[in-house]
């Protein structure tokens, strides 16, 4: 299993009664599961799997080609796509791996933060590609053995966008929590999802982008009896979100008997490039910022059409979007994962100044997120 932390100074406990300055980022970490997919094996074996679609499969195998993905990493072997599976596996499946994966991320957070399983104070979990009630957070809670008085406030259905969504509701109560320490927990199996028997579009390209992976991130709010050493790394000064109207139909999942069947719009790009400028600019604006005043963009890289998209977008030329191309390339779209582990990435080059998260999902919904680094 692949995992590596970014970490930041700790800080003291939960202290009530105390002013509220700024969330800070103590520490990042993320975690795949140990089966790698590469592309065109994954290519070979769709030409395969499909091959009752005749010249149809062969019109749809460039996308796999065209997706800007090398390596993904699947909690699976890749035999096991080739046989049906009924939503009962697949879930069983979602709940044994997405556990796993989080406890690796927990535990390289906390290292990297140099804190214990004890000092979580309260748990924000996202996730939308299976189903789990009691909720993983409450299931992580018994694997690891966590205080029994923690917080817990599992999210679910934001989809791609709940990597940025997720950790600003984790910023917002760590605001609500002085001095605790909020754990940001984030996985998704999107590969589980896979339904042999759907010949859609979305489906084929779905085969070409989705990856597993799982990604923490633990916050503090600082106090006003906090040190110089606990306001280091950086802090989360803003957040904001604006959904379309009459967009239900554009991102989503269908439950099926089977499994959940993607659902995305071929128009995702198009709607980006016409109008997603004026909604960034919007939630700047609320800041008492303009994109001069942005360093770096982190943007959850759904698919190289929305990459290039956003890239047009901002209006800084190809490339700005390194990181995002770059976990695109080494990971694949794992929805809400994704953008985490891009901020991992930004870190772990140094990555300083002021900086925009932002992601699209399921609303259909933009998030933004501003981090101010030290």
């Amino acid at each position: 299993m692949e995992a590596s932390a970014i970490s930041y100074p700790s800080v003291s406990r939960h202290m009530p009664d105390v002013s509220v300055s700024d969330v800070r980022l103590l520490a990042v970490a993320t975690a795949v599961p140990p089966i790698q997919l590469r592309q065109a094996a994954v290519m070979e074996r769709a030409r395969a799997l499909f091959r009752e679609w005749g010249e149809d499969i062969e019109r749809l195998l460039p996308v796999y080609a065209n997706a800007g993905i090398d390596t993904r990493y699947s909690c699976v072997p890749i035999a096991w796509y080739e046989e049906p599976h009924g939503w009962a596996e697949k879930n069983r499946l979602f709940l044994e791996n997405a556990l796993v994966l989080l406890e690796q991320a927990t535990r390289d957070c906390l290292t990297g933060a140099g804190l214990q399983l004890d000092d979580i104070d309260a748990i924000v979990c996202v996730s939308t590609s299976g189903i789990a009630t009691p909720s993983l957070d409450a299931r992580l809670m018994e694997r690891l053995h966590l205080r029994r008085d923690i917080v817990r406030l599992p999210i679910f259905g934001l989809g791609c966008a709940g990597g940025v969504l997720g950790l600003a509701r984790a910023a917002s109560l760590a605001r609500a929590m002085p001095g605790a320490r909020v754990l940001f927990l984030v996985v998704e199996l999107c590969g589980l999802t896979f339904r042999r028997a759907d010949q859609s579009k979305s489906n084929v390209i779905a085969t070409a982008l989705f990856g597993d992976g799982a990604a923490a991130a633990l916050l503090v709010a600082d106090t006003d009896i906090g040190t110089a050493e606990s306001r280091g790394g950086h802090r989360i000064s803003a957040s904001g979100e604006y959904t379309w109207p009459d967009s239900l139909d554009i991102m989503g999942w269908r439950v099926e008997d089977d499994g959940l069947g993607v659902q995305f719009s071929k128009d995702i790009p198009s709607l980006i490039r016409a109008e997603f400028g004026s909604v960034l600019d919007g939630f700047l604006h609320r800041s008492g910022l303009r994109r001069d005043d942005i360093d770096h963009f982190l943007c959850h890289p759904g698919g190289t059409k929305v990459v290039d998209a956003l890239e047009d977008v901002i209006g800084r030329g190809n490339g700005n979007l390194e990181h995002s191309r770059s976990v695109l390339r080494d990971y694949g779209n794992m929805s809400a994962v994704t953008v985490v582990f891009v901020l991992h990435r930004f870190l772990q080059a140094g990555g300083g100044g002021r900086s925009v998260m932002t992601a699209v999902g399921p609303g259909f919904t933009a998030g933004f997120l501003i981090l101010d680094g030290t």
